[in-house]
């Protein structure tokens, strides 16, 4: 049994399926979804940082004295088809979905006991949208279901409270965060659980400890959860299950400890903007290249998206998905289940990135720009003679290539029209034997 103390719970090892799947989208949903403006931080920016955009954009499109909370009953889901939302998530190829069940202005996506008159089953949509992705995800695909859950509130009287007197009262995380980080486990059983927004208070504050212990030892998902690092002040990048260390944190090299890289689409915001320019998202070569780099180097990648107030995935979002499925149908082989090889990304040819299948012993050389020459010279593997092959995936028929002995090997790519591409945006070569 694992011990209420970081020394007993760091030592819990992670469960294989998350080092297996790579990659998961993140579905940012909440009231912020309906003024659907600048951030997701909307009612922080207006209201306490009196931001001049969102002040301004509130004085011209609202009546005066209109609240944040005014918002609620306009967050209405009426489009919001769960079946629909599944299917675009296993056509994305992700291995895995985190939903905001609850973001820091405290609203949840569930009929909380401990949110009263704010959360989407008393206000707004009047449905349960927590319950009805995790039934269409489980039903229709083999995605985990994942849950973010914020710990502090930005406007929470009670957190306010503890925030003053330094974090020596308790009264919000045993009244509020802590009964619905159990709510959302026994009611939903998550096989992630996201944690974010320590408000600066330390993880005693909110006994993250004692929750973890419960959530690894006696919850209906203990052997199969997993948990980030966000747990309290001085817990990220230390303590927990996998790394998160900052958003979009995408080192570059190999990391000892499992981590994650999560990131947008819209470069600008985790939840939608109405506001959002075409320039503003992630072209899927990006995106592309985003994987390779961060799976090569040991992490997985989690892809947000902003839905819309009435619960659509916006076509742009859906588009990007889908493309990137595309992409995995075809090079999946070279992401799911691998290991990090001996070298992340090569020394002669800049845009490739390397992963190791260890079943079938393969490097993976994922490239992210097909050479003019046609000829790709790779500056480490180490070729054998007689020995080595070399596959395009997607394409039938072996590559020529010539060993450079300790300089690496040069390789002759498939002369293919347009339409011959097994993809179109980063290729992967399969080397055995090197």
């Amino acid at each position: 049994r694992y011990e209420p103390t970081w020394g007993s719970l760091d030592a819990r090892p992670l469960p294989a399926w998350f080092d297996e799947a790579k990659f998961g989208v993140f579905i940012h949903w909440g009231v912020f979804s309906v003024p659907s403006f600048g951030s997701e931080w909307f009612w922080w920016y207006w209201q306490k940082e009196k931001r001049e955009p969102y002040v301004k954009f509130m004085d011209a499109n609202y009546p005066p004295g209109f609240s944040y909370e005014d918002f609620g009953p306009l967050f209405t889901a009426e489009f919001f088809d769960p079946n629909q939302w599944a299917d675009i998530l296993k056509a994305s190829g992700a291995k895995y979905v985190v939903l905001t069940s609850k973001h820091h202005e405290g609203f949840t996506l569930w009929g909380s006991k401990y949110s009263w008159n704010w959360n989407a089953v008393d206000v707004g949509p009047k449905r349960d949208l927590v319950g009805e992705l995790a039934t269409s995800v489980r039903n229709r695909t083999d995605l985990h279901f994942g849950l973010y859950h914020s710990l502090f509130e930005w406007f929470n009287p009670l957190f306010l409270e503890d925030a003053t007197n330094a974090f020596n009262t308790s009264k919000f995380p045993t009244s509020k965060s802590l009964p619905e980080l159990y709510e959302i486990v026994t009611k939903y059983q998550p096989e992630i659980i996201w944690s974010d927004g320590d408000g600066n208070a330390p993880d005693t504050y909110w006994n993250s400890t004692g929750f973890l212990a419960w959530l690894y030892n006696d919850s209906p998902v203990r052997d199969t959860v997993v948990t980030n690092d966000r747990w309290g002040a001085g817990s990220i990048c230390a303590h927990g299950g996998f790394y998160t260390c900052s958003d979009r944190y995408n080192p570059g090299h190999l990391l000892p400890h499992k981590w994650e890289n999560c990131m947008t689409i819209d470069r600008s915001s985790w939840g939608y903007r109405r506001d959002a320019r075409l320039r503003d998202y992630l072209p899927i070569e990006d995106l592309v290249k985003q994987l390779a780099e961060t799976v090569s180097c040991g992490g997985n990648l989690l892809m947000n998206i902003g839905p819309t107030h009435d619960g659509r995935i916006a076509v742009v979002f859906e588009e990007r998905l889908r493309q990137v499925g595309s992409w995995l149908k075809v090079n999946g082989e070279a992401i799911y289940g691998t290991k990090p090889w001996r070298a992340q990304n090569d020394t002669v040819t800049p845009g490739v990135w390397y992963t190791f299948t260890p079943k079938e012993g393969k490097v993976n050389a994922i490239f992210l720009n097909w050479p003019v020459s046609g000829i790709l010279e790779l500056g480490e593997p180490r070729a054998k003679p007689g020995e080595t092959q070399v596959k395009l995936a997607g394409y039938r028929e072996l590559l020529k290539w010539v060993a450079l002995g300790e300089k690496g090997m040069v390789i002759a790519l498939p002369q293919l029209t347009p339409q011959q591409m097994p993809c179109q945006w980063g290729w992967t070569l399969q080397l055995t034997d090197v």
